[in-house]
């Protein structure tokens, strides 16, 4: 039934036999810088590229700071934290997420709450969360309370899904007025511009995720971002187990977590950050070429949103219906093209089934009819 758009997605990756979905491309200074890494000896969380990392990565994305963590969820577990999250608060979020995002809430002891999406970015919809806010909550004093459940609303994680960046002015606009600050998960978003400037510089804080599926990767490991100097300088305290710095005394001023990423890791990192804006030009070439085939083919193409330059993480196209989904992926991964839908909403599983959420069509719609398709690097 999908012969001719499998033998066309082939025909972009002509020396894989499996084309996978999104796969690492290690072909610059990788091995050098990590076995440099293993000759200093600095293996763990001390080394010079660690620091390398985090001057590089804001150097790329003009983040006035930059604090590496273990992995996304770690990141995201932090800003929270930062932002003072207690148990029993909320955390409004978006259903159509990794569960990574959700997690990271629970990690406070704190309930995520659930917006529907745009369907024209797949991020958190501007309407349902303002929708949300107007008829459940009320401003007293500092704190935005759900007049439902009485507890106080500490955060809004909207996400850049695939790469393509959410409507994230309007969406702090209207956080502003109920007093809640917003963290950008922009783990899938590194290389995305919105309006000019790069994803995860709008909120009060962002992270970023290097997993050995994005677009740069170290293995594993995550970033936070920020503007603020004094939450930056408690980041990067509360990540390396709050160990105040002395010469050999072990004093600890507070509870802290062991996040701060390997060295090892930052040094594969180091060698893939210098190729980012290379990779980011490929993906995008990549994405015009699906997009002038689909449409074509009258099949909908996820194409960046406007304003936007989005990195084309995973690339995605929307088929008629859940049926029709389920049988292209049936025929790609069978033929070995390894193609995947979007994730569960986070309500259908079990551990958030009871949240509250808000009208999900948009999201539900989305989920029945998406499909990633392989978006790796291109080699030429």
């Amino acid at each position: 039934m999908f012969k001719d758009t499998l033998d066309f997605i082939k025909s972009l990756y002509p020396d894989k036999n499996c084309i996978g979905l999104h796969e690492p491309i290690f072909s610059g200074n990788e091995r050098k810088y990590v076995m440099d890494a293993i000759d200093s000896t600095f293996v763990s969380t001390v080394g010079a590229y660690v620091n390398n990392f985090e001057k590089s990565f804001s150097a790329y994305t003009k983040a006035p700071y930059s604090i590496v963590t273990s992995n996304g969820t770690s990141a995201i577990h932090t800003t929270l934290w930062l932002l003072g999250i207690q148990p029993g608060d909320e955390v409004i979020t978006q259903a159509l997420t990794f569960a990574a995002t959700a997690n990271a809430i629970k990690h406070c002891f704190a309930q995520p709450i659930f917006v529907d999406s745009d369907p024209k970015n797949l991020g958190m919809s501007v309407e349902s969360l303002q929708n949300f806010l107007e008829t459940n909550c009320v401003v007293e004093g500092s704190k935005c309370i759900n007049k439902k459940t009485r507890r106080t609303i500490r955060a809004c994680i909207p996400m850049h899904v695939f790469g393509h960046p959410v409507k994230i002015n309007e969406i702090i606009a209207v956080c502003d007025k109920y007093k809640i600050p917003v963290v950008e998960d922009a783990a899938e978003s590194l290389g995305s511009l919105y309006k000019g400037q790069h994803t995860g510089l709008f909120g009060k804080l962002g992270v970023f995720s290097f997993n050995g599926n994005k677009i740069v990767t170290s293995g594993g490991g995550g970033m936070i971002v920020t503007n603020d100097a004094d939450i930056a300088k408690r980041a990067k305290h509360i990540t390396t187990t709050a160990k105040v710095p002395h010469k050999w005394d072990f004093y600890h001023d507070e509870v802290g977590f062991n996040y701060r990423m390997p060295n090892l890791n930052a040094a594969l990192a180091c060698a893939q950050l210098e190729r980012v804006e290379e990779f980011v030009l490929n993906k995008r070439q990549t994405a015009q070429v699906y997009s002038e085939y689909f449409n074509k083919k009258g099949i909908q193409f996820l194409n960046e949103p406007e304003g936007a330059r989005s990195n084309y993480w995973l690339n995605a196209i929307f088929l008629d219906n859940q049926e029709q989904r389920n049988k292209f992926l049936e025929e790609a991964n069978a033929n070995n093209v390894i193609c995947r839908p979007v994730w569960r909403l986070m309500p259908e599983l079990p551990m958030y089934k009871d949240c509250q959420a808000t009208d999900l069509s948009h999201a539900q719609s989305i989920a029945d009819r998406l499909v990633n398709i392989p978006s790796s690097v291109r080699i030429k």
